[in-house]
């Protein structure tokens, strides 16, 4: 193999443990939250106005003495590691029993979140070595940029109204939210928080490309708010499977029978006289800091399309109207495209069938990625077809790429069947699985090649 300007590394390691090299006899961890809170140092200083730093605390009903304890040794913990490195402090603390991850979104506004690793039917708490700090740490800093989607920074709650206007928009907010995480589930999607993308033919991609482009704008923003869309409001406005053009007229759907759109937020029903027309508001990135918008996410069969007008401006019955008379059936036709385009490509590639090759790819540019690992991933349940202890291994992987610039590749021996590959290339990253029980290093790089060659040609130039 040949050494050119970017970076090759290999590292082996092999594992060969009785649990796990056998699926039937394996244990399984599940992290559970034990507390989530936030507190700013700055507002307690003095010995007696400890409390005053606490901002949130989950779960409320514990004792004052031991939050004021455990927010207090977080922040010592932040301290101590600064006198180190003063730019980066800590992101995480590993105790026996559980581990802490620690994030500082604004200044001297720090969210930490402590899990435990729970033996599944046992009450016995384990070590918390299959926890990866990257998946974790990632859903850490999820849960600021959701409540940042829908309030605001935390600055701009102390303009408006001091602290007590912050506490109860924290209390609001992560009171439900919490609700709705999901640890078991998290893995390295988790981290890359991708968009999945349908394969179109080029007509209908130059469509919907032309229509998207009138409405959306910062793909930071894009991200947490296609998780938001996917992970919660679509699953709550759940609709039959795809269908082709010929499918039958849903006869629920009320409003302009030309097409089979409706509002998913704001009024349900337009022909309604006594229909809501009140829309969440959003807080997305602009050049001069953040700008607040309404929230119009509007959906015709299978197709959704967020809509973002200024907060400032005035949604009633007659803005509905044009834009369900505009969008709808534009947005109906698309959709029947769409649908046309998923028969066409299932018909063509036949049953569903176990993928020859297990892996996920993500691209950095434009958030793209892919699994063939994944059977199902959702927020409330992640069903893979591969051991979690392989999870696990992709996730140290990418810890490994995102600590150096340069193009790399890591090819890992693990469990007495199993090969990992990680590629990194010009911010575009792949992980493959692969059980070849007798392969050597050569043949494995040469199935990773092969992989390359048929699904990312042009993609990747590692040889």
């Amino acid at each position: 193999m040949s050494v050119k300007a970017w970076t090759k590394v290999f590292f082996f390691f092999l594992f060969s443990s009785p649990r796990m090299a056998t699926g039937m006899q394996e244990k399984q961890y599940s992290p559970s939250l034990l507390s989530f809170f936030i507190y700013n140092p700055k507002f307690g200083p003095r010995e007696g106005e400890e409390e005053k730093k606490i901002l949130f605390y989950h779960p409320s009903e514990v004792e004052k003495n031991e939050k004021i304890r455990n927010v207090g040794l977080c922040e010592a913990i932040v301290q101590f590691t600064r006198t180190f490195c003063p730019s980066k402090p800590a992101k995480s603390l590993h105790t026996q029993k559980n581990r802490q991850f620690f994030f500082e979104p604004e200044e001297n506004f720090w969210i930490v979140m402590v899990l435990s690793a729970v033996l599944l039917n046992s009450a016995a708490l384990t070590h918390v070595r299959a926890l990866n700090d990257n998946v974790y740490g990632a859903v850490l800093q999820q849960c600021y940029s959701m409540y940042k989607l829908f309030n605001g920074t935390f600055g701009r709650a102390m303009e408006a109204g001091a602290v007590e206007l912050l506490t109860q928009k924290l209390e609001k907010f992560f009171y439900r939210y919490l609700q709705t995480l999901h640890l078991q589930s998290c893995d390295l999607l988790d981290v890359f928080g991708g968009i999945s993308f349908f394969p179109l033919d080029k007509m209908t991609y130059l469509k919907i490309q032309s229509f998207v482009n009138r409405g959306w704008r910062k793909q930071d923003d894009m991200r947490i708010l296609y998780k938001y869309l996917t992970t919660s409001l679509f699953p709550r406005h759940s609709e039959p499977e795809l269908a082709g053009r010929d499918s039958p007229l849903r006869p629920e759907v009320a409003g302009n029978l030309l097409h089979y759109g409706r509002f998913l937020t704001g009024p349900t029903n337009l022909k309604d006289p006594d229909a809501k027309f009140r829309f969440p508001r959003i807080f997305v990135n602009s050049s001069d800091g953040y700008e607040e918008l309404h929230l119009i996410v509007y959906k015709a069969c299978i197709e959704g399309l967020p809509h973002c007008p200024a907060a400032s401006e005035e949604l009633g019955r007659e803005f509905c109207e044009q834009l369900d008379g505009l969008v709808g059936p534009q947005l109906t036709l698309l959709a029947s495209d769409i649908c046309e385009q998923y028969n066409i490509n299932r018909r063509i590639s036949g049953p569903e069938k176990e993928p020859q090759f297990k892996f996920i790819y993500f691209n950095h540019m434009n958030l793209a990625e892919k699994s063939t690992i994944h059977m199902r991933k959702t927020a409330s349940v992640s069903l893979t077809s591969v051991h979690p202890d392989l999870m696990k291994i992709l996730g140290d992987i990418h810890a490994d790429f995102v600590r150096v610039d340069e193009d790399e590749e890591i090819i890992v021996k693990a469990m007495t069947d199993y090969w990992v590959v990680g590629k990194k290339s010009d911010q575009r990253e792949l992980y493959v699985i692969l059980n070849q029980k007798n392969a050597n290093l050569i043949e494995v790089n040469e199935e990773v090649k092969r992989l390359c060659a048929t699904q990312f040609n042009n993609i990747f130039f590692l040889d």
